[in-house]
């Protein structure tokens, strides 16, 4: 007889699971006391909840294994919705547990607001943002309650899960030979019959598309196909593209990669996957982010073909870009057999050099990295940092990412090579991530070198987390891009508000010290104020032995370019605007109307005489 809090860890740690991120709270008790009686799973106890879901989150992204969080209930489990959402969103396998208060002290009818202390109905609020979410209210169903809950947070499309156990239960004694488990269902959720019709007439459309694309999403690593793809890349030869979830998939470095994609473009700007006619779209849904307010005029003269494994996701009622042909199956499945028929039919494999490389010198002739950003004297180019930053990181580190401008900038500018991880939250995409994250990441693989980079402004989400770094030697080295100001939001309210910056800074936010605050913890810090010294202090903070905080000056810097001027134009129109007459000439397809006259940024017209 074993307590069902014991049982739990238990069945984790036999998983692999050899971390789990908590924050100790009365409800949750038994769950972190059961890791005194196990030597194959331990407890990182961090100092937020939140941060703890990002952990797990990062944790699993580099594990490739569910992570797992541990919250007290009430405020403990709210805390974690964030994280749940983040998971949800991107597609991530973890289990958030929550302790909740004794049975018999739950609210018996939801007309009563609360009856125990810190009663909360955790299950209703995760509900819209996990795959599964349920209260334990038996201790004989802890078996099957587990492992359908890791079953459903790895299958299909991955995301989380929640349990909810009250106390009283946790204290339970059970007996493990007489537990119910669970029993997955046999069916695969895909006709592979009906994938390969789909393939024979996939191969019938490359014999004739002139301009083939091949768009890879963050999906293709989730199954485990990022080898597959590059492969099938290759034996097409055909411009591939990520997506931002994919960069470590098709890397900077892979001979077939085309430049980036979407809203902010990238090397390229776009023009390779907008003058397609044939897109294949391997494990990514068509967002906003890629495709722009303009949905229409994406790919628009592309046939155009979805792998997805999310059912919903291949009905054409509920794409924004509807897709020509949707296959419902794993990219690994699908990748695998697309490859033996292109054994059997040679002749669907187009020969199409001229077109590749054209997208090749698209992918050259616009880097958003400038030679003369690296001239700047005062403070430093976030663009020529990022870019020296890629040069001097090895192919087997881990660089996660925060969100907003500091997110524009590195997919901007980091270039990827084969081997190494290339980490954010795009889904979700809240302040504070890529700290916590990095974290997790740590704690996945303490071999690798763990970079994370964020702004100031999602510094102050999570900083409370340096104690953690101190308390577990946590060795990941972080780089503030700091530019005092909320970049991200004030480049939005010079395209909108004509420059009018609210509660962005420098009115209404104002960053501290960070290297102050830092050495309070006792960390080690780095300043970085000019290129003069940028080279050497990197390499100061990358060969370090512990944790920094290197605080990177970019004063006000919030241009982050190329991009669409609104969510206006078509995505192969990128501002700051090529003149009509280059644009022009590196358009295949019609450009559309009023291509002539593109609008610009209320901040741009309001100096405009």
């Amino acid at each position: 007889m074993i307590k069902v809090a014991d049982y739990i860890i238990n069945t984790l740690a036999e998983r692999g699971i050899d971390k789990i991120f908590v924050v100790y709270g009365a409800a949750n008790g038994d769950l972190i006391d059961a890791f005194t009686r196990t030597a194959a799973t331990e407890y990182v106890a961090v100092m937020h909840e939140q941060a703890g879901g990002f952990a797990a989150e990062g944790y699993a992204k580099v594990k490739g294994i569910p992570g797992v969080a541990i919250a007290t209930s009430g405020p403990g489990g709210m805390n974690l919705l964030t994280s749940m959402g983040n998971c949800f969103y991107d597609s991530i396998p973890c289990v958030f547990l929550t302790g909740q208060i004794n049975s018999r002290f739950l609210r018996p009818d939801p007309s009563i607001r609360q009856v125990g202390f810190q009663e909360t109905d955790i299950v209703a609020m995760a509900a819209p943002v996990t795959k599964y979410a349920k209260m334990l209210v038996k201790a004989e169903d802890v078996r099957y309650e587990v492992e359908k809950a890791l079953w459903l947070c790895q299958s299909g499309r991955p995301g989380p899960v929640l349990l909810d156990i009250p106390l009283d239960i946790q204290k339970a004694k059970i007996d493990v030979k007489q537990l119910v488990g669970f029993e997955p269902p046999a069916v695969a959720g895909y006709d592979l019959d009906v994938v390969d019709r789909q393939i024979h007439k996939l191969l019938d459309d490359l014999r004739w598309a002139e301009r083939p694309v091949i768009l890879v999403g963050g999906g293709v690593r989730l199954s485990d196909a990022q080898d597959d793809v590059r492969e099938l890349g290759r034996r097409l030869k055909i411009p591939c593209f990520p997506t931002w979830n994919a960069l470590d998939v098709i890397t900077s470095d892979y001979e077939f990669y085309g430049g980036r994609i979407g809203t902010y473009g990238g090397a390229g700007r776009n023009f390779g996957i907008q003058n397609s006619d044939l897109l294949i779209s391997i494990g990514s849904r068509i967002s906003g982010r890629i495709t722009g307010g303009n949905v229409q005029s994406f790919a628009r003269q592309a046939r155009k073909y979805l792998v997805e494994i999310d059912p919903a996701m291949v009905q054409r009622k509920f794409q924004q870009v509807p897709f020509d042909v949707n296959i419902l199956c794993d990219a690994k499945a699908f990748v695998r057999r697309l490859l033996v028929a292109l054994d059997k039919n040679p002749k669907a494999i187009p020969h199409r050099a001229s077109w590749t490389e054209r997208v090749m010198e698209w992918k050259r002739k616009y880097d958003p990295v400038r030679s003369d950003f690296f001239k700047q004297k005062e403070k430093v180019h976030p663009y020529a940092f990022m870019r020296r930053l890629s040069e001097k990181m090895g192919a087997t580190d881990v660089l996660v990412g925060d969100c907003g401008g500091n997110i524009v900038v590195s997919n901007h500018a980091f270039e990827t090579k084969y081997g190494q991880r290339n980490l954010t939250n795009n889904g979700n995409s809240p302040m504070g991530f890529s700290f916590a994250g990095a974290m997790g990441a740590w704690f996945a693989d303490p071999t690798r070198q763990v970079v994370c980079t964020i702004g100031d402004g999602g510094f102050n989400m999570n900083l409370q987390e340096l104690q953690t770094f101190l308390n577990y030697g946590v060795k990941v080295k972080t780089f503030i891009l700091n530019n005092h100001i909320y970049g991200i939001t004030k480049a939005y309210q010079e395209t909108n508000f004509q420059g009018r910056a609210e509660a962005c800074g420098p009115k209404g936010y104002r960053p501290p010290d960070f290297l102050k605050l830092a050495e309070a913890y006792g960390i080690k810090t780095v300043a970085i104020g000019n290129h003069a010294e940028m080279d050497a202090k990197i390499d100061e903070v990358l060969q370090y032995d512990g944790p920094v905080v290197c605080d990177v000056d970019m004063d006000e810097y919030h241009t982050y370019e190329p991009r669409i001027f609104g969510w206006k134009t078509p995505i192969e129109d990128m501002y700051p605007y090529l003149s009509r007459e280059e644009f022009r000439d590196n358009m295949v397809v019609e450009p559309v109307e009023g291509w002539m006259c593109p609008e610009y940024p209320d901040v741009v017209k309001s100096m405009q005489p």
